[in-house]
């Protein structure tokens, strides 16, 4: 995602990540990875919940992307780690 902020920027499309890990876990990650997107932190991990990207044991993460329009409903969703053009297609 990092790499490809351009064609997100393009698409109107903001990107963040999410994960349970803490605030201070996600600062040394963005630094040393050099994200240029936020990450943020779900400790209960009710994001993940409320958009089934829990594992089956219901502790683990899923790596899931979805593009949220404005409005709410929901434009693109994945698990997995699917290429930047077939996230921003929906919105191009």
């Amino acid at each position: 995602m990092r790499d490809e902020m351009a064609k997100f920027e393009k698409a109107g499309i903001q990107p963040f990540g999410v994960n349970p890990a803490g605030v201070a876990s996600h600062a040394n990650y963005v630094s040393k990875f050099r994200f240029n997107f936020p990450l943020l932190s779900d400790p209960d991990r009710a994001i993940a919940r409320a958009y089934r990207a829990l594992k089956d044991d219901g502790q683990g993460i899923q790596r899931s992307v979805y593009v949220v329009r404005r409005d709410g409903t929901i434009a693109f969703a994945q698990r997995g780690a699917p290429a930047v053009d077939d996230i921003v297609a929906p919105l191009s």
